[in-house]
């Protein structure tokens, strides 16, 4: 997948204020708890009179999507080198505002942490001639990017379940699970409370867990009872269950080539999704519960 495919979260005229939004989303996320150096460079636990931060994890994480390429420099990078650390995979591009206000934070966060994280970053940037990658290089270096950065391929995209808007980050337990994933600008302190929370280290925060029902991973949209803007209410259990059914095996026609309810989670203001869900609902609602096969 490349930027010609991705549905940028900040498009359309939304773009002309891209730098704006960016900056007060980051205002917005920086409402946790300060968190204040120690002795060893990193971060200690905020002052316990602070109001707690909440940090959410899933409880059933998937296996992160196995990958090995070449970073910039031509050093192997693979999923399976990082045993013991909390992985971010943050999927960037040279042409995504936003994510330049992003990167100084994840070097931060890497030259802190670095014996216990690795940052890695995967540019989503149109990277097929010696040009376009060299421009990708030059972006690096002027923002002194400390960590490995890769040129994402539409495989690996694909694998992590398309990238819908740029920053996207996965957050990777030490076991190599994805334990949550941020779309958009996500604060340095945010992001430090759940690093240090998977480091098992002091935090101020209270940790909560959520099932993933693709809010991860959209093939486990698969596994949701509830799906956004779809009123189940006048069905049965075996009518609604059913209606997931059908949701789960019907693909949506609006392109994005998901199912229906992989779109419905993926994007719950496609009016295209909502209108065949609501179409499923009612035509499932005309059958006699006990007429409904499994």
């Amino acid at each position: 997948m490349r930027k010609s495919s991705i549905i940028f979260a900040f498009a359309g005229l939304m773009a002309i204020f891209a730098i704006g939004i960016a900056i007060a989303a980051t205002r917005i996320h920086r409402s946790a708890a300060p968190v204040h150096a120690d002795a060893g460079g990193a971060k200690a636990a905020p002052n316990s009179a602070d109001p707690p931060a909440v940090i959410k994890f899933a409880s059933d994480p998937s296996p992160t999507p196995p990958f090995e390429v070449k970073d910039l420099m031509g050093t192997p990078v693979s999923t399976s080198q990082f045993p013991g650390k909390v992985v971010l995979l943050s999927f960037w591009a040279t042409w995504c505002p936003p994510c330049r206000l992003e990167i100084p934070e994840l070097v931060d966060l890497q030259a802190r942490y670095k014996d216990r994280l690795q940052v890695v970053g995967i540019s989503m940037d149109d990277a097929d001639t010696p040009q376009e990658i060299q421009h990708v290089k030059d972006v690096a270096s002027e923002l002194h990017i400390n960590y490995p950065v890769v040129i994402a391929s539409p495989e690996l995209v694909d694998e992590y379940g398309g990238v819908a808007a740029l920053p996207t980050t996965f957050v990777l337990n030490m076991s190599a699970r994805v334990v949550q994933k941020h779309t958009g600008l996500y604060s340095t302190e945010d992001f430090e409370n759940e690093i240090r929370s998977l480091l098992s280290m002091p935090v101020n925060a209270t940790v909560e867990t959520f099932s993933d029902t693709g809010q991860i991973f959209l093939t486990n949209a698969a596994r949701a009872t509830e799906l956004p803007g779809v009123d189940f209410a006048g069905l049965g259990p075996e009518q609604k269950r059913e209606a997931l059914k059908r949701m789960n095996s019907q693909n949506c026609t609006c392109g994005c080539g998901l199912t229906i309810a992989e779109c419905r989670m993926n994007d719950s203001s496609c009016d295209v999704s909502e209108g065949i869900a609501a179409k499923i609902v009612k035509d499932v609602s005309k059958i006699p519960p006990k007429a409904v096969h499994h």
